[in-house]
């Protein structure tokens, strides 16, 4: 068995699949640092990038980076690693929410995380209208089982669920839209046209609403005088799928995350376009009443179907500019990796 070098090529490729992850409104809330010495990658969490009133909890932080954790997961199996996820390892260290040790697993790696990396690059979040066409039952059998692997459930409702699943995100989005709070804060994470940051979400990208308002996607520009896309007609039957967890501790919130990313690669891979829903989970009885009389925690809606790709948002780079070479130096010791 050959167990590859962690050089910076292959930190470089690591790192551009974490960082593709999506993220609550694009925040990348997110560092990484490289221990070269025993081949592995902390993840830790920003300080800097939450989002106080959108999610005073941290749960939604914590599902972005889980969902980076499993990008990296599945770029390091591609690059023939056997990748081994610890989360929370150090109590008294609460920013470091995982560690992903690169075990040597010869030239193949895991063959179940292999066939994912080509979807990274391109899944993205789109806003716009599906057909209405449905996904076939395989894929979408694909798409649970993907999260029940990393620890999670996906439950895709009746017409009669959707449909509830949907108020209660349009509750949650009316809700927001009236909170001069929460508009302020989604109000900075826009960014205009030209101007890359390499953080929250372009003008360009927010896509369109819904003109009947059947499907409640999320307003960042509200009343802002910026350039927006037209009023559209979206699907019908919208298709709509509950990721849950049994439990709701920041373990949970982790696992819940790679699962989200698990069934958005499996949906990519695929051709199915997808767009998060997360309105109803900010508000405490909105998301308890996304749960009913059920024993689960609720974490997020994911709309899926088949329509135009989604419109990029911008990625902080993963290394400085002014770095002279590739990437940092991994030569020995522990490496701090913009992210």
């Amino acid at each position: 068995m050959r167990t590859r070098e962690v050089d910076a090529t292959a930190v470089q490729t690591l790192l551009a699949a974490a960082v593709a992850a999506p993220s609550i409104h694009n925040t990348q809330p997110w560092r990484f640092g490289l221990d070269a010495d025993n081949g592995s990658v902390e993840v830790r969490a920003a300080a800097g990038r939450r989002l106080p009133m959108t999610d005073p909890d941290l749960r939604a932080r914590h599902l972005s980076v889980g969902a980076a954790v499993f990008n990296l997961r599945v770029a390091a199996a591609h690059l023939g690693w056997e990748p081994v996820v610890r989360l929370l390892p150090d109590a008294d260290d609460p920013e470091l929410l995982a560690i992903v040790h690169l075990a040597g697993a010869g030239e193949d790696g895991p063959p179940s995380l292999r066939p994912l990396y080509e979807a990274v690059e391109r899944r993205h979040s789109s806003r716009m209208p599906f057909t209405g066409r449905p996904v076939p039952e395989a894929i979408v059998t694909e798409m649970i089982a993907a999260a029940r692997t990393q620890g999670a459930r996906l439950e895709v409702p009746d017409i009669v669920g959707t449909r509830r699943l949907l108020r209660l995100t349009r509750t949650g989005e009316v809700r927001n839209a009236s909170h001069p709070g929460r508009t302020a804060e989604a109000h900075g994470c826009l960014t205009a046209p030209g101007l890359d940051s390499g953080y929250g979400v372009p003008v360009t990208a927010v896509g369109a609403l819904d003109a009947s308002g059947r499907i409640p996607m999320r307003d960042f520009t509200g009343r802002l005088p910026v350039p927006r896309l037209p009023a559209l007609h979206f699907e019908r039957h919208a298709q709509v799928a509950l990721l849950w967890t049994a439990r709701d501790r920041r373990e949970d919130w982790l696992r819940a995350g790679q699962a989200l990313q698990h069934v958005l690669l499996t949906a990519t891979s695929y051709g199915v376009r997808t767009s998060i829903l997360h309105q109803a989970m900010e508000w405490t009885d909105l998301r308890a009443a996304v749960s009913g009389s059920q024993q689960r925690c609720p974490q997020l809606l994911i709309r899926f179907g088949y329509g135009p790709e989604g419109g990029r948002t911008p990625r902080a780079a993963a290394y400085a500019a002014s770095s002279p070479t590739p990437g940092p130096a991994v030569s020995g010791g522990r490496t701090a990796l913009p992210g």
